[in-house]
């Protein structure tokens, strides 16, 4: 069994996001790059059932589409434990362009199961996972809060409105996973650092897409009103506050 995994390459959440030329582009000056975390905990999943399933799965690969600055987080990705690197050498421009480029590369592969994060954490969009799908013409199961394998069968836990369901399906198919398919993301070990600098990384030249969004410019959000501090006898002050500014009572 073979397994793909979709990785996004994201600023650290941390990060302060600034914008340069009349705030039309991003600046990219100083950011610290890594694996969107949605795809992390995805890469997660799949080596805890490589692991806990001994010839269950065969390989797992990630793919990310992105030019030669990405290559850093796919080796991260190998170092936790990936077996193979693909990156895509395009600008990945919007989510139509980026779902264009990993289907032509998947069409040419044996993946059983094709794993992607519900959204990045910088633009959100929520798009790729179901264009690929469509693309594809392949089923795909989304919000996947968990995903087993026993018996070569696979079943995914899916979180819906008031609860939670558990589906099988057939395999190829994509999971889109959210936030629970794995705990906690691996954290790449001395050995698993080094043996990521000999690790296969394909990098394959994009094939025509158009992109059909283009982002004409940014706003950052307004700064949050000054801290007001409230003497802790004084009840009634704290009490007008929180009913005519907070609005919360």
């Amino acid at each position: 069994m073979k397994i793909l995994i979709c990785i996004s390459n994201v600023p650290d959440t941390t990060t302060k996001i600034k914008f340069v030329n009349n705030n039309t582009a991003f600046d990219t000056a100083g950011v610290q790059w890594i694996i969107n975390p949605w795809d992390e905990l995805a890469l997660t999943r799949a080596l805890d059932i490589k692991d806990a399933q001994a010839g269950t799965i065969e390989n797992i690969t990630v793919i990310n589409v992105g030019l030669h600055d990405t290559e850093p987080t796919i080796r991260k990705a190998l170092a936790i434990g990936a077996d193979k690197g693909i990156r895509i050498n395009a600008d990945p421009k919007d989510a139509f362009f980026v779902a264009s480029q990993l289907a032509e590369v998947i069409r040419k592969e044996n993946f059983d199961i094709i794993m992607c994060g519900i959204e990045s954490s910088d633009y959100n969009g929520c798009n790729v996972g179901g264009m690929l799908s469509e693309l594809l013409e392949m089923p795909s199961v989304s919000s996947v809060s968990f995903l087993d394998i026993q018996g070569g069968q696979v079943s995914v836990t899916r979180e819906i409105d008031g609860g939670q369901e558990t589906v099988a399906t057939q395999m190829p198919f994509i999971a889109i996973v959210q936030k629970g398919i794995a705990k906690e993301p691996r954290i790449p070990s001395m050995r698993g650092i080094m043996g990521a600098r000999t690790k296969p990384l394909q990098v394959t030249e994009p094939a025509p897409a158009d992109s059909l969004t283009e982002f004409l410019g940014y706003e950052l959000p307004k700064p949050k009103a000054a801290c007001k501090k409230v003497d802790p006898d004084n009840v009634k002050e704290l009490a007008l506050l929180l009913h005519n500014e907070a609005k919360v009572i």
